[in-house]
């Protein structure tokens, strides 16, 4: 267990932004787990979790508490045949490279989650999705760390309440209430079939693909993903800033009707893509308080040289400000905030 005093949040965010964290505690063992939890009780400290730092928001304020960061590895099958694999992931892992591992088995179920960032434990705990498949669809179980309890403990996937980005661990009176060890996920030896999401259709039509094994999927999503979306790794960023607009079938009808291209399910509800919606608004590659609307994704907000939260607060207030005006639509954002300089 490695412990850390006086740490910028702004080096552990993708979105390179934030004041000082009291300590930081890397996780490397599950006995660490505890260890942890006793040493911010020690020190009257609230604490927070993080993984990869891609779906963080920190204040200028830091945190005046203890930040856990997830370092727990290893990928195992744990069961396999020729119809399905059922795979458990410590929550360390890098998200994308558990699912280059599933994709070089042949398995389909997570394939176009490909080039997500962050880690395996914080992927249930938005319910990551993408092009169509949401981890909802393949989780079994995850281990965690029950704070309240104090003991680990498994939650089936109907405890977790699992829905568009809000789940029982990051809403509710249980948000924060689990360190997630690992999670265990069943695959199916299969091959995604047409049509699909609407970006990848496009893709797959202008390049005439047949082949829609894992492999190929996992290869069209990253070069998707590459062409839109800045890599956090050199490029200021958190990601998909929006959380895509999800309708009730009336809703659907309703703007449907009115020339709002969106993704229609079989039920009728509906999904319009947020960047859409930005791009209307002539908002695409417009920069704001040093953050700047990708022109080539518009959900992405990058941050160029922003100074400080209040500079995304003020952008962020610009574009939903703007969508709501134009569209009668209010944009949630999908990175998660720290508390402000929180304390005991």
């Amino acid at each position: 267990m490695r412990i850390r005093e006086n740490v910028l949040i702004s080096s552990l965010t993708t979105m390179r932004l934030g004041g000082q964290a009291r300590y930081v505690i890397e996780i490397e063992t599950i006995d660490d787990i505890a260890k942890a939890y006793n040493f911010a009780k020690e020190h009257n400290l609230p604490t927070w979790i993080m993984g990869g730092g891609a779906n963080t928001l920190s204040h200028d304020e830091g945190f005046n508490g203890v930040i856990l960061l997830n370092k727990l590895k290893g990928i195992q099958n744990i069961a396999q045949n020729d119809c399905a694999v059922t795979i458990r992931s410590m929550g360390g892992e890098k998200w994308d490279d558990l699912v280059q591992y599933t994709c070089d088995l042949g398995y389909s179920g997570i394939e176009a989650l490909s080039l997500i960032p962050g880690t395996v434990g914080a992927a249930p705990v938005q319910n990551i999705g993408a092009y169509g498949q949401e981890l909802a669809q393949v989780i079994k179980n995850v281990e965690a760390y029950d704070t309240q309890e104090g003991k680990i403990i498994t939650l089936q996937k109907s405890e977790m309440k699992l829905g568009y980005r809000n789940t029982r661990f990051n809403h509710g009176k249980d948000a924060g209430r689990f360190f997630i060890i690992a999670i265990t996920i069943v695959l199916q030896k299969k091959t995604l079939q047409p049509p699909f999401y609407n970006s990848l259709q496009r893709y797959i039509d202008q390049h005439q693909e047949t082949d829609f094994s894992p492999q190929n999927i996992r290869r069209m999503v990253i070069e998707i993903r590459n062409s839109k979306l800045p890599d956090p790794d050199y490029i200021a960023s958190a990601g998909s800033f929006f959380k895509n607009v999800r309708l009730s079938k009336d809703e659907a009808d309703k703007l449907t009707d009115q020339g709002i291209p969106m993704w229609r399910n079989e039920d009728g509800t509906g999904k319009i893509n947020s960047g859409w919606l930005i791009e209307q608004c002539g908002l695409s590659g417009k920069k704001m308080r040093g953050i700047r609307v990708s022109d080539k994704a518009s959900l992405v907000l990058i941050n160029e040289d922003a100074k400080s939260y209040a500079d995304l607060d003020a952008a962020r207030a610009e574009i939903i400000g703007a969508v709501a005006e134009k569209f009668g639509i209010v944009l949630e954002q999908e990175p998660v905030e720290m508390p402000k300089g929180a304390k005991s």
